[in-house]
C-alpha cells in the first residue's frame, strides 16, 4: 500500500509577478504550527491565587498553622486571599472579626503586602495579599 502525503501550495510572495509559491507537506506545516503555539504557552506565567479561611473563634495553634500556610504561599510567589467566615450569631460581633483581620495583616506583613483594607462582603471579611519582591 502506498502512503499518500497531502501536499499544499503556500504562497511565498503573493505580490510578485508571477506569484511565487512553494509545495509543502500540509501535515508537517500544521504540526509545526501546533508545536510553536505549545512552545509559546510554556513561557506564559499565570498568577496563582491561594485562599486561607479563618473563623472568629480560632485557637492559637490553628491560627499559627493557617498563617504558616499563608507564609509558604507568599514565599512561592502566589497571591493569598485571607477570608474570615462568620457563622450564625457571629455576625453580631463584626468588630471582633475586624480585629482578627488586623492581627492577620500585621503578621503577614513580613512576607506580603495587603492590596486593600479588609472588606465585609456578606458573611465574609476578605483581604488579598501580594508577595513582596524578591530580595
Amino acid at each position: 500500500m502506498a502512503i499518500e502525503a497531502k501536499l499544499d501550495l503556500v504562497l511565498v510572495a503573493e505580490k510578485s509577478d508571477p506569484p511565487v509559491c512553494r509545495i509543502m507537506d500540509y501535515g508537517k506545516l500544521t504540526y509545526e504550527q501546533k508545536k510553536n503555539i505549545k512552545a509559546q504557552k510554556k513561557h506564559v506565567i499565570t498568577q496563582k491565587l491561594k485562599e486561607v479561611k479563618f473563623h472568629i473563634n480560632i485557637d492559637k495553634h490553628d491560627y499559627d498553622y493557617k498563617l504558616k500556610h499563608g507564609f509558604e504561599f507568599l514565599e512561592k510567589g502566589a497571591k493569598v486571599k485571607v477570608t474570615l467566615v462568620f457563622r450564625g450569631r457571629e455576625m453580631a460581633h463584626k468588630e471582633i472579626g475586624f480585629e482578627l483581620m488586623e492581627r492577620i495583616i500585621n503578621d503577614l506583613s513580613k512576607h506580603g503586602t495587603a492590596e486593600e483594607r479588609p472588606k465585609l462582603l456578606g458573611r465574609n471579611i476578605s483581604v488579598t495579599f501580594s508577595p513582596l519582591g524578591k530580595k
